[in-house]
């Protein structure tokens, strides 16, 4: 860990950021119903990186990944993709780039019933007018373990082979970021291990940037670093992450929700 739990967090400044905020807030309600779920969150997702974010439930890490991936508003505060300022998008422009620049993975595998895995791997690009590049469909097809599936329907396939084929979806129209909320969390162990595994190798293989939300230690063990926050804040940052260690910083957070 690069810091004692709960100290002052510094954000990165490394060259070749993929996403960033700067104090960034979001507030829910007013007056007695006023929930502050981000208070004052810098920070910055890093190329060709696997990031989890985790803390207790409430914290904001959900919120956190809304808001750095355009699908939320902040009240205050800058969200950037690459350079791009979302702040300063119109909702067209703001749909377009989230088409075109981010991909997302979610905890339902959100595939339509009828249409085949291919199909659905290729459906926003489709939406959207534009081919997929050959080249690049097979590599992730590959990679996601789906040569032999791309013919089925969703009800064909497996927990893990629907979710494979989400985060397949997520990467076929090579976007600058995906962003995951709790991708494994309707898997068994065995599927969300595979899911897991791919989303690491994305990025190792493929280069692209993951940002995933999890609760579960395990799941975190296999990104590059992880996020903790607390209380809406950014408190802890662990590189090289395993199970074990992710698991006694929330334990930690659990000692001190006993204790305040």
């Amino acid at each position: 860990m690069t810091t004692a739990p709960f100290a002052a967090y510094a954000p990165h400044t490394t060259p070749g950021i993929a996403a960033a905020t700067t104090d960034l807030t979001k507030v829910y309600g007013s007056g007695d119903t006023r929930v502050v779920a981000l208070d004052g969150v810098s920070t910055s997702f890093r190329e060709g990186e696997f990031t989890a974010i985790m803390g207790p439930s409430g914290c904001g890490k959900s919120t956190l990944m809304h808001c750095a991936a355009g699908l939320d508003s902040p009240t205050s505060g800058t969200v950037r993709i690459g350079t791009t300022d979302l702040g300063t998008l119109d909702d067209r422009r703001l749909t377009r780039l989230r088409r075109d620049r981010i991909g997302f993975v979610f905890q339902a595998f959100n595939l339509v019933p009828t249409l085949t895995a291919l199909e659905n791997i290729t459906l926003p690009l489709s939406i959207a007018g534009r081919r997929p590049d050959p080249q690049w469909l097979d590599r992730v097809v590959a990679m996601a373990g789906l040569s032999q599936r791309l013919d089925h329907r969703p009800a064909q396939l497996s927990g893990g082979q629907q979710q494979r084929v989400a985060v397949a979806r997520a990467l076929a129209s090579q976007p600058a970021i995906v962003f995951g909320d709790e991708p494994t969390g309707n898997l068994d162990s065995r599927a969300g291990a595979e899911i897991l595994g791919f989303l690491r190798d994305s990025v190792r293989e493929l280069g692209r940037t993951v940002v995933m939300v999890t609760h579960d230690p395990v799941a975190a063990g296999y990104a590059d670093r992880v996020l903790f926050l607390s209380d809406g804040r950014l408190v802890d940052e662990m590189s090289h992450p395993t199970a074990d260690r992710v698991l006694d910083v929330m334990k930690a957070f659990d000692s001190r929700a006993r204790t305040s």
